[in-house]
């Protein structure tokens, strides 16, 4: 046996003590990335006991964080930004904007640097991807409008901060220089070359993935997904994840993270984005436990009773102040209040990115090691907090629309997507059919609206996503926007005048909900279910009168015609012709 093993003690405890930790705090109702980063906190040089080797698990979390970003980007879609591009864009902007200067001049009042001001608030301002999907998917809010909406504008977030990694060590010299350094006093005049050739660079990068890589990697993927063998199906996606954060690296001199999530969004090109997102699944969250464990290694917790003040404004920065900024620019942008409380809750945390930020910044010298300590803190105290004030937005909605007319109000938007346009009159409109769910392009619902609209039969369509409605009424095909959970969302739908109800929502409990209030309002209107499981069509048939059709069912009986239309045309029997050409 080898007498230095530190690779493998470091791995052995580390897990352990990740499991151990995660699992108390799971039962505790926290999100286990709390104990994983109390676990490094436990091996790490801040306290007594077993040190791992501070070197190997740096070098670990370097490839935590390129299969974090390789997730990140492999679950990245275009097409899901663009739906709330109109309030995740201008809105993760802006709270970016006052987080940052939240931050930074809480440090500048201390005291700090410009450069190392800058960097701590930057480092407050983005929140955590893995809490957020955590807790939205915990909480059935995942496929919600809300949901979408701050998934969206943490996209942007994320987005923002993989820029602020590559340009942050360009203009390190120069917020050095800000700082009266000596090693930057010179540098400014170079700045703007060296800015313009990093930028190059980059673009250099961001082309060949485009160009070339979203070419390779579906047809690669192909290539092993045909042999049959899962683990080289599974090492085809590992090794193009950590390649080309690697090649990136050395060719491009771009960072890891930039590599990797390039790599992820030209894996989702192929068809089988969704099986290497599910086969590398266990090997990108053991070594996300690895990164987070590292980044507790790198805490003091010296700094919870020398800087309890500076704790404090950290974390009040992190749970009031981006929360209440991201909701007034919710609100700004005439959502209703319950998508302002929502997204405000997304926002009370801070994870991944802030600590590679972090870890940046001291490297470059522009953040003091007392600022990686308070962000360490602040993201273990707020991210043990979010489940909690997630938990509270019901209650506080319930009892701020209860006590306040504003709240009312405010949850009731004089929103006139929410309302029908006055040149649609349904005064004399026979047979009216509501379709109720996701109507952008390419979807079922968009689908079966060009149909009815084909065989001129009159139609109304529901939907949660604001920037679909538009588009439908830019048509000229009548939408109304709302929660789909919310009664007057159906109410200004017509349901009560309608001959027919179309859902196709994957939801169960919402498709319940719909056919309960269509019910109430109109107990004769027939209603169609599109996207039940078979288990819950079942139900629905036997226990409501709803007809269902199900995806799988009618995929079948689709092909199946077509090969028949193709074996034995009309007017063909077996055998006198049609399959021989």
């Amino acid at each position: 046996m080898p007498h230095d093993v530190s690779l493998i003690s470091t791995i052995a405890v580390g897990f352990g003590l990740a499991l151990i930790l995660g699992f108390a705090a799971a039962r505790l109702r926290m999100p286990p990335l709390v104990g994983y980063l109390m676990a490094g906190i436990v091996i790490g040089p801040g306290t007594p006991g077993f040190v791992a080797d501070m070197q190997l698990a740096s070098q670990l979390a370097e490839i935590g964080v390129m299969l974090l970003m390789f997730g990140v980007g492999l679950h990245f879609s275009v097409a899901d930004l663009l739906a709330v591009r109109r309030i995740a864009i201008p809105g993760a902007i802006v709270q970016i904007a006052v987080a940052v200067a939240m931050g930074a001049g809480v440090a500048h009042w201390w005291g700090w640097a410009p450069g190392g001001a800058l960097v701590f608030g930057l480092c407050l301002s983005v929140a955590s991807t893995v809490v957020l999907l955590k807790a939205l998917e915990s909480r059935g809010l995942l496929e919600t409008a809300n949901g979408r909406i701050a998934v969206g504008w943490l996209v942007v977030e994320d987005l923002v901060m993989v820029l602020v990694l590559v340009l942050l060590p360009v203009f390190a010299s120069l917020l050095q220089a800000g700082s009266g350094s000596s090693a930057g006093s010179a540098t400014a005049t170079n700045l703007w070359p060296t800015v313009a050739w990093t930028l190059t660079k980059v673009g250099a990068f961001i082309a060949t993935m485009l160009v070339i890589g979203r070419r390779v990697f579906p047809r690669m993927l192909w290539w092993v997904a045909s042999t049959g063998t899962r683990e080289l199906f599974t090492l085809c996606v590992v090794a193009a994840a950590v390649g080309v954060a690697f090649g990136a690296a050395k060719l491009f001199d771009v960072s890891f993270a930039l590599g990797a999530f390039f790599a992820g969004m030209m894996m989702r090109e192929s068809e089988f984005s969704h099986r290497a997102a599910d086969e590398s699944l266990p090997l990108r969250d053991a070594f996300a436990v690895l990164f987070f464990v590292s980044v507790g290694m790198l805490f003091d917790p010296a700094v919870l009773w020398q800087s309890p003040g500076k704790l404090a404004a950290t974390v009040a920065i992190i749970l009031v102040g981006k929360t209440l900024a991201a909701m007034a620019l919710v609100l700004l942008l005439r959502y209703p209040l319950n998508t302002a409380i929502t997204v405000g809750a997304s926002l009370a945390q801070i994870g991944e990115f802030s600590f590679i930020l972090a870890g940046l910044g001291v490297a470059l010298n522009l953040l003091p090691k007392e600022g990686q300590d308070l962000i360490l803190a602040g993201a273990l105290l707020s991210i043990a907090l979010n489940a909690a004030l997630f938990a509270a937005t019901g209650p506080v909605l319930a009892w701020a629309q209860a006590h306040s007319e504003l709240a009312r109000r405010l949850a009731q938007r004089d929103d006139p997507l929410a309302q029908l346009p006055g040149h649609v009159d349904l005064s004399r409109v026979q047979d009216l059919v509501v379709l109720v769910g996701p109507a952008g392009e390419g979807s079922v619902g968009a689908l079966v609206a060009q149909q009815l609209r084909a065989a001129q039969v009159p139609c109304i369509v529901a939907d949660e996503n604001r920037e679909t409605v538009e588009a439908l009424r830019r048509e000229h095909v009548p939408a109304v926007a709302g929660d789909l959970m919310d009664p007057a969302t159906l109410i200004q739908a017509h349901i009560a005048r309608a001959s027919a109800l179309l859902i196709t929502v994957p939801d169960s409990l919402l498709i319940r909900h719909l056919i309960g209030i269509a019910r109430e309002l109109n107990p004769e209107v027939r209603i169609l279910v599109h996207g039940a499981t078979e288990d819950e069509a079942h139900l629905l048939r036997e226990q409501l009168g709803v007809d269902v059709m199900l995806p799988e069912q009618e995929l079948a009986r689709s092909m199946g015609h077509q090969a028949i239309g193709w074996l034995r045309p009309q007017g063909h029997p077996p055998g006198q012709g049609g399959g021989g050409h």
